[in-house]
């Protein structure tokens, strides 16, 4: 995609969304750091139905360690992976009280130290909780970078890094939450909404549609085979 549709890709989406937030619920970087630990393989409504009884009880490393493994797996067993979520949200707890006298770390080598943080996760936390112009890759990103040829590449960190190469400096900061929501509501896995895209004129995909699910296609029509009753077969009698 050349650079004057990526700046009118951008440019569009803004105008759509000035100032796009998360989508999950968190109160303090802490709060967040565990939604989207939890949001690994779920969705953020999920997610967010888990933590309105969980977070009022723990909102914080101490609280969260208090409540145990046991207690969170209550909360969220509603989630996928929820026991080992459970044990990762409790060490990371655990190291954070250690390591970092229980304040989120605004650092990614720290954060990516924490149980259960990979890349991803600390991206978001450091772009939402600490306002750096990450990019945080994950299914809906890495599909609309794909598809548009935005920034094309066979694994999250290739798109990232391709991103960060091409997004104008101005929207860096929001990209990540205009192409999040772009690939939840519009660029859609299964049949995109290309009729209601505001870039699609500029988008590379081939197989564009008007959102619509496919006509299935017609079965060939079989003549039914006639079936003739075989004449039975006189019994020879024993001799």
């Amino acid at each position: 995609m050349p650079p004057k549709d990526v700046e009118t890709l951008f440019a569009r989406l803004s105008q759509q969304e000035p100032a796009p937030r998360t989508e999950l619920h968190y109160n303090n970087p802490f709060t967040l750091l565990v939604a989207v630990v939890l949001s690994a393989q779920a969705t953020d409504k999920g997610v967010n139905r888990a933590t309105a009884d969980l977070f009022p009880t723990a909102d914080t490393p101490e609280k969260m360690v208090a409540l145990g493994e046991a207690g969170l797996t209550r909360h969220i067993r509603t989630i996928g992976l929820y026991r080992n979520k459970a044990k990762n949200v409790i060490a990371l707890s655990r190291a954070l009280i250690e390591r970092h006298g229980s304040k989120v770390p605004h650092d990614r080598e720290a954060l990516e130290a924490l149980p259960g943080v990979g890349r991803k996760t600390a991206n978001v936390v450091l772009n939402v909780a600490f306002g750096e112009a990450t990019i945080a890759v994950d299914t809906h990103i890495f599909r609309v970078a794909n598809r548009t040829g935005l920034a094309p590449g066979k694994t999250p960190l290739a798109v990232e890094l391709g991103l960060l190469k091409r997004v104008p400096q101005k929207y860096r900061l929001h990209a990540h939450h205009w192409l999040i929501l772009h690939g939840r509501y519009v660029c859609v896995a299964r049949t995109p909404k290309c009729g209601v895209c505001v870039i699609a004129d500029i988008c590379r995909y081939p197989d564009k549609t008007n959102g619509n699910p496919p006509k299935a296609a017609a079965r060939p029509r079989v003549r039914p085979k006639k079936i003739t009753a075989k004449k039975p077969t006189a019994k020879k009698q024993d001799l």
